[in-house]
């Protein structure tokens, strides 16, 4: 069984549901928005229900990579992969970055392995 909800953030609506669908039918429970604001208000309103957020760096307003580091500066623990088609290397531990364009099996991997699933 895989473990709890993962957050998906990205601005490209067609992205983010063809991920969404490829993580629901491989188990995971995942919840979708379009920009980090929303992304901050899901986080706050629902704490604990997220095991992995999952976020493109360019995103309008707030970027994922500023947006990884307020979620964890609420929720220390949580697990985030960064996306972008651009060269970028995580500053933290427990980030994880992967290159666009890349197959939905691959993020399904790389959740698997951050989860321990």
């Amino acid at each position: 069984m895989k473990p709890s909800c993962v957050l998906l953030v990205d601005d490209e609506a067609a992205l983010t549901n063809l991920l969404a669908q490829y993580l629901r039918r491989t188990g995971y429970e995942v919840d979708t928005c379009e920009d980090s604001a929303q992304a901050l208000n899901l986080i706050t309103t629902h704490p604990g229900r997220y095991a992995a957020l999952v976020t493109d760096l360019a995103l309008p307003g707030v970027s994922g990579e500023e947006l990884v580091d307020r979620v964890r500066a609420q929720t220390p623990a949580m697990k985030a992969i960064i996306t972008s088609g651009y060269a970028y290397n995580p500053r933290q531990p427990g980030v994880e970055f992967l290159q666009k364009p890349f197959f939905p099996k691959a993020l399904g991997e790389l959740l698997e392995k951050m989860l321990g699933a």
